[in-house]
């Protein structure tokens, strides 16, 4: 099930836009002010963010900005009906979408399904990688996961970051031996299977949306991501 989280600091909206989306098998976390919306969005990673304008204690843009500075989690910003400029301004700094106040409940669950249903962006910059809410630097080599740094071993974090750099590509396990453990390696092949088991539960959170490391039988391993123009 998908986690969302509604960030509308009216009580009445809120309560109605949860019990819709529950009642459409959603799982959903409230938040009515900025500070509540980045403590629950760092602890609980929903799979997209409704996002109201205006809040008591800062307005949403600056918590997109934020969102998108660690995150590609989809977020649809809430307006009201004559924020002609307001819902402009989002899908310009990275909104996915905008629903306009007074809302219908049938349109909101519809438009969220819509978002979901995209495909995630793979920016791709030679130096860095983002898969979703994966970011890799092959630099740093620092991997955060919406935002929060990945604790895996030295050898791991280097065979997820050789798959990143080759994303789509399948390679054995004797490629991958040479290719991370290096040709000097002298041990069972099985070390590539224990691998990339530790890697999938550090990346557990990351959803099949963003993508995933797939096995494919007989052929080998790869960092499967979904990638639009």
């Amino acid at each position: 099930m998908n986690r969302l989280l509604i960030v509308e600091d009216e009580p009445t909206i809120s309560r109605v836009l949860t019990a819709y989306l529950r009642k459409n098998h959603f799982l959903v976390s409230q938040a009515f002010t900025g500070a509540e919306a980045r403590k629950l969005f760092k602890s609980e990673r929903p799979s997209l963010v409704l996002l109201d304008v205006m809040l008591p204690d800062e307005d949403g843009w600056s918590i997109l900005h934020d969102i998108r500075s660690e995150s590609s989690c989809p977020i649809i910003m809430l307006t009201a009906l004559s924020e002609i400029d307001s819902r402009l301004k989002g899908l310009q700094e990275g909104a996915d979408d905008y629903i306009s106040k007074p809302f219908i409940g049938e349109e909101v669950v519809a438009r969220i399904q819509a978002v979901l249903r995209r495909p995630s962006v793979m920016v791709n910059d030679g130096r860095s990688f983002r898969y979703g809410s994966l970011h890799i630097n092959t630099e740093s080599h620092q991997i955060t996961l919406a935002g929060n740094e990945l604790s895996i071993t030295p050898r791991d974090r280097n065979l997820l970051i050789f798959l990143a750099e080759h994303p789509n590509q399948t390679f054995s396990r004797a490629q991958l031996l040479d290719k991370v453990w290096g040709m000097d390696y002298k041990g069972s092949d099985r070390a590539v299977d224990l691998s990339v088991k530790r890697i999938r539960k550090a990346l557990k959170p990351w959803t099949e949306s963003e993508g995933s490391i797939k096995t494919l039988r007989g052929l080998g391993y790869q960092l499967s991501v979904q990638t639009k123009k």
